[in-house]
């Protein structure tokens, strides 16, 4: 990915083609709980799995890459194609990987951050014996008529936003309680009680493109399924009812954080159980709300982690105590 991001002016110069596919298969592989797989392949999506004879094997979400690496082809396309992205956020043609990992609810997240995942071994066993028949698109979520199911732009925009403010810590950063830390490897020891403010600072340039795109949409509204529909309202109240207080006061911070957190839960217990989902039609203003909201409360992070010479407190460290 480093490579393709030093070289992607030039490539898309070279080949018109090649920033919009790419946009499009990094989209097609977050998964419909705001993450991104292991890898893509020219097999398709690939995953970790479970090896209990191999001490190396381990499962997780890196932190990072769902917001970072897609921002910087989101504003690539945006300066080849200007527009291009605003005309196409209510078109359903978009799909979901489908991984065998479940991540905890609150409560287990906060018992033990450093092991917060499943893996769904019948469902791993199922998509491999599919793959066999079907190619990879067995890798990809399916709808109740068993083909892939499809979902609009502006969804595919905003799951992982909402992955991400649902570990949201006021004044810490984003909470890294998915196995795995970001892209910087010496940042292992960080994953389980490491809050990153690195994060916080990339989701706020992910946010003002967002809110960019939106202010230019052609649509009033766009079809986002149920649940998520439910995530972004709910978020979107708990950001304006959070007060600036959160940030100081240890108790407050830690309700937000459960107010956030239980949010998310809700969501990826829908997810998981891999039913239909109708669509309801959200109005694009609800979004900019949402965005709004989180512009601010990102903001009073930033600037609470900014230090007396300028710099930033990269990461924190979150400590819960009964």
């Amino acid at each position: 990915w480093r490579d393709i991001f030093q070289n992607w002016e030039s490539l898309a110069r070279s080949f018109p083609g090649w920033l919009p596919a790419m946009v499009r298969v990094f989209l097609n592989a977050s998964t419909a709980d705001g993450y991104n797989p292991y890898r893509i392949t020219r097999k398709g999506i690939d995953w970790e799995a479970e090896d209990p004879h191999d001490p190396w094997s381990h499962i997780g979400y890196w932190g990072d890459h769902q917001i970072i690496y897609l921002l910087r082809l989101l504003e690539g396309l945006e300066d080849f194609r200007p527009g291009e992205l605003a005309k196409q956020l209510p078109a359903k043609s978009f799909v979901y990987a489908c991984v065998p990992y479940e991540i905890a609810e609150f409560d287990r997240l906060v018992e033990n951050p450093r092991k917060t995942i499943t893996f769904n071994h019948a469902l791993h066993r199922e998509l491999i014996a599919a793959e066999q028949r079907i190619g990879g698109d067995a890798r990809l979520l399916k709808g109740p008529d068993g083909r892939p199911a499809t979902v609009c732009l502006a969804e595919k925009l905003l799951v992982p936003l909402l992955a991400k403010l649902s570990n949201f810590v006021p004044g810490g950063g984003i909470w890294l309680n998915t196995q795995r830390p970001e892209w910087n490897d010496a940042n292992n020891a960080l994953a389980g009680w490491g809050l990153s403010v690195v994060t916080v600072g990339y989701l706020r340039r992910y946010l003002a493109f967002l809110e960019r795109v939106l202010a230019a949409a052609a649509a009033d509204t766009v079809p986002l399924s149920a649940s998520v529909a439910t995530m972004l309202r709910d978020m979107a109240r708990a950001l304006h009812e959070t007060g600036s207080d959160s940030i100081r006061d240890a108790r407050q911070r830690f309700a937000a954080l459960e107010r956030f957190g239980r949010i998310g839960e809700q969501h990826r217990r829908t997810v998981y159980q891999r039913a239909e989902e109708p669509a309801t039609a959200v109005p694009v203003a609800e979004l900019r709300g949402l965005i709004a909201a989180a512009l601010a409360a990102v903001d009073a992070t930033l600037q609470a982690n900014r230090r007396g010479d300028g710099l930033f407190h990269g990461y924190n460290v979150l400590h819960i105590k009964g």
